[in-house]
């Protein structure tokens, strides 16, 4: 099973905003470090500040942070918001279909993965955001750039 490019930014996204929870962050600031499209990842922002993942300020001192509390996002129900949908294969349109038993154990090993992704909150891969933040900063990024 392969993620989008969606969700993987989703996650860059709030890693690094969870590594950052003391300070507004921007868009161009979380591109440049990954390295991505901003463009990209407007959208990206986008959807998480409509789903609530990410609060975003106006204004000439704006910026994004955290919609919630790390250990208040989880995983999984973020895959699931971010994927558009989790067809694996195309069985509505095969001809052995009927007959056939693989629709019922791709969607028994899609339970069980995203089954795995709802024991964990973003919490749990950020327990020490001093190392995400040292690993930023070593990119050129430290806070002090950030906002002027």
């Amino acid at each position: 099973m392969k993620l989008t490019l969606f969700t993987d930014y989703s996650m860059r996204v709030l890693l690094y905003l969870a590594a950052r929870p003391d300070r507004l962050c921007s868009i161009a600031e979380v591109a440049q470090t990954y390295r991505i499209s901003q463009n990209h990842l407007m959208k990206v922002v986008t959807e998480l500040v409509q789903s609530g993942y990410v609060e975003s300020i106006r204004g000439r001192n704006g910026g994004i942070r955290l919609g919630k509390p790390p250990k208040d996002i989880n995983i999984g129900a973020l895959v699931r918001r971010t994927e558009g949908g989790f067809d694996l294969v195309d069985c509505g349109n095969c001809i052995v279909a009927p007959a056939c038993r693989l629709t019922g154990m791709l969607k028994e090993a899609l339970s069980a993965f995203l089954a795995v992704l709802d024991r964990y909150s973003l919490a749990d891969l950020v327990t020490r955001p001093e190392d995400f933040a040292l690993i930023f900063d070593s990119l050129g990024h430290s806070p002090e750039l950030a906002n002027p």
